[in-house]
């Protein structure tokens, strides 16, 4: 990907899908200026590239039961009792089976990785806590906010 060049066409498609990923190569083309078929080939090359990952539908946490989202930063032991893997490495294979988190990102500075989780209320998120994060020696410290009201939430990017 770091030879693939965007243009103008490309990008305003990208920030259309962005918007609704739904719409038809119809619908796109006559807002781009281009013929369907002409979109459809710069989808499926954006799409092979790499630069458009995938496609999803937008939930709205509350109509699935989803009431408490947390972001959870956290510090890790440096080393570990368990000599075949960095506390780094099992962490991240650890996270991944967790259901309640839907981002982790790794974080320079004072903690090592920030957590967002979702749950269902406040019971829920003290089972995931003692459950399953802090049952682990590798969790050296971690501290939490809650999210009281969404301000802005982004879909996309800036493009």
């Amino acid at each position: 990907m770091n030879d693939f060049k965007l243009d103008k066409a490309d990008i305003h498609i990208l920030r259309l899908l962005q918007q609704q990923a739904r719409a038809s190569f119809d619908e796109l083309a006559s807002q781009v200026g281009l013929s369907s078929s002409a979109v459809l080939r710069r989808v499926k090359r954006l799409e092979k590239e790499g630069v458009i990952q995938d496609y999803r539908a937008t939930i709205q946490p509350e109509a699935i039961g989803i009431g408490l989202t947390a972001y959870i930063n956290l510090r890790l032991e440096k080393q570990s009792s368990h000599a075949k893997n960095s506390p780094r490495e099992m962490f991240r294979s650890l996270v991944q089976s967790w259901s309640e988190v839907t981002g982790c990102v790794a974080l320079a500075g004072e903690m090592d990785y920030m957590l967002c989780v979702v749950v269902r209320d406040m019971a829920h998120f003290s089972r995931f806590l003692s459950d399953k994060l802090l049952r682990h020696e590798i969790v050296r410290d971690c501290r939490t906010s809650f999210v009281l009201e969404w301000v802005k939430e982004e879909k996309g990017l800036p493009i």
